[in-house]
């Protein structure tokens, strides 16, 4: 119980988009009722449980999200743009965006689960790091499905107004349709600027934004 007598909120924090060369890095912050979390009907009398999005199908995953509002006590996206990104660096992006997202929940949670083993958040909300978390926490896992299903609509619109670079398919992802497109027509208005994949396209390299050491750790925070 927390201080005030009441059931301690939890809320499990998940971000996507942390490895895609373009669009925004998207966090979830969900917030359960301690019931236990809805599941969906598979083949014959199978059940598909709730848990990181990346172990689900698309089909899954969207069924998840539209069944979930109505089980959380909360929940609210958060994100952080590209020019964020290139301005400040991965690790403050991310940061930025799990703060916009707790604060805009209904509620304000007493502990924060973050997956992994880096607190990028640290005070002033209490963090507990679990590696995995959203295979373990339903919380995590909610915010897992709820970021990545966000995110993919939000790259999806993109694909309509830049086609070539797969959006659609791919998420601002290195696939293989997406750097044939890069080396043809160069990055769009959402692609992180500051990355390196940028040193490898001759063409377009001129581009590349160079970030004030100080702002941030930037890309080397994905190693």
């Amino acid at each position: 119980m927390s201080p005030a007598g009441r059931e301690v909120r939890i809320a499990g924090v998940d971000e996507v988009g942390r490895g895609a060369w373009a669009g925004p890095v998207v966090a979830c912050a969900a917030v359960t009722d301690l019931t236990p979390p809805p599941v969906l009907q598979g083949r014959g009398k199978k059940t598909i449980g709730l848990t990181d999005s990346k172990l689900l199908t698309e089909t899954h995953r969207e069924s998840f999200a539209e069944v979930l509002s109505g089980w959380l006590s909360g929940y609210a996206i958060g994100a952080s743009s590209p020019e964020e990104i290139d301005a400040m660096g991965m690790t403050e992006a991310l940061r930025r965006a799990a703060v916009r997202a707790l604060e805009a929940l209904p509620v304000t949670p007493d502990i924060v689960i973050l997956d992994g083993k880096h607190d990028f958040l640290s005070r002033p909300w209490r963090v507990r790091c679990e590696v995995k978390a959203d295979q373990r926490s339903v919380s995590v896992a909610a915010a897992s499905v709820l970021a990545k299903v966000h995110r993919d609509g939000l790259m999806a619109a993109l694909d309509g107004e830049f086609p070539g670079y797969g959006f659609a398919d791919s998420a601002g992802y290195p696939s293989p349709v997406h750097q044939k497109a890069l080396e043809e027509f160069g990055p769009t208005p959402h692609h992180r600027m500051s990355w390196s994949y940028l040193d490898d396209l001759p063409r377009w390299k001129h581009l590349k934004k160079h970030r004030d050491p100080l702002a941030g750790e930037g890309q080397l925070s994905l190693l």
